[in-house]
């Protein structure tokens, strides 16, 4: 593990710094984009239009090869102030191979479509620091974890907390998370009812003009039914993250989360491999249009 963490690592320093960069220097940080699991305060200037191409691969159970990718494409845009739109499509990859509880499955489907919408209550600039509200809707017919057929519907909601602490250099970020899901499988008709609760924390530096470096560190807590039942497991994840402004009009995002402690319900050892993966890995571009 620690030898994959140590190459995830490498990689992530390497495209950074063999990345080019537009080279000036940015009066503050936009956080609409800057992180990678997590989302910032600010939601883009009234008339903007964006697409942004996001990959998510998840690896790792508590046996024999999982992998699942999610390929999302999406439009974004600011039809007033303060308030934003994104439309979203989504397609998955699952390779899963001898893993506990989940049948094996090497397959590649569209997944389904999102609509988020968040609108900002606080500006940074104003306030003591930036807030905004979001609410993702997500109806799918592939479940994101184990690839099987059905209906699944779902809604993240999001408080996003944002300050910049050291003038144009370093920023930080709070996340508190509530998402209820909810799920209906072909084959057996079995329906299912979760929610996972988290609060994540992010910190990025600026280390060139256009590049802000850091790291996510994000808990969760997962339960039985959308009004937090029984309690099924927790997991907490650390990482970095790296933010490139590859030109005016293009920008990456890259980061990666390891689990590093965990612990499903009634059950002991230090990682829940059950209700989340082993590792996570995210990378986003995007470009105004």
């Amino acid at each position: 593990m620690r030898d994959r963490t140590r190459r995830c690592l490498m990689v992530m320093a390497c495209a950074v710094a063999l990345t080019p960069t537009h080279g000036h220097a940015e009066e503050g940080f936009d956080t609409e984009h800057i992180f990678g699991f997590m989302i910032g305060s600010d939601v883009g200037n009234p008339g903007e239009r964006e697409f942004q191409s996001q990959t998510t691969g998840r690896f790792g159970k508590g046996g024999g090869t999982y992998r699942a990718l999610e390929k999302e494409i999406e439009i974004e845009i600011v039809p007033l102030p303060n308030f934003r739109i994104e439309l979203g499509a989504v397609a998955s990859l699952h390779d899963i191979t001898g893993v506990p509880d989940i049948d094996d499955r090497r397959q590649l489907n569209f997944q389904g479509a999102s609509l988020d919408l968040r609108y900002r209550l606080l500006d940074r600039e104003r306030a003591p620091f930036g807030l905004t509200i979001a609410a993702e809707f997500h109806g799918d017919r592939i479940d994101e974890t184990s690839g099987a057929k059905g209906r699944m519907y779902g809604t993240d909601f999001t408080l996003a907390f944002d300050r910049e602490l050291i003038p144009n250099f370093a920023i930080g970020a709070l996340n508190l998370i509530y998402q209820p899901e909810w799920a209906r499988f072909e084959v057996a008709g079995q329906s299912e009812k979760s929610s996972t609760i988290g609060a994540a924390f992010a910190g990025l530096v600026r280390v060139r003009p256009d590049v802000l470096l850091g790291g996510e560190l994000r808990y969760f807590r997962q339960y039985e039914g959308i009004g937090l039942g029984e309690f099924s497991g927790q997991a907490l994840f650390v990482g970095p993250t790296a933010y490139v402004q590859l030109s005016e009009r293009s920008r990456l995002t890259l980061s990666w989360s390891m689990q590093a402690w965990g612990r499903p319900a009634g059950s002991g050892g230090n990682l829940d491999l059950v209700n989340f993966e082993r590792h996570q890995a995210r990378m986003v571009f995007g470009i105004n249009f």
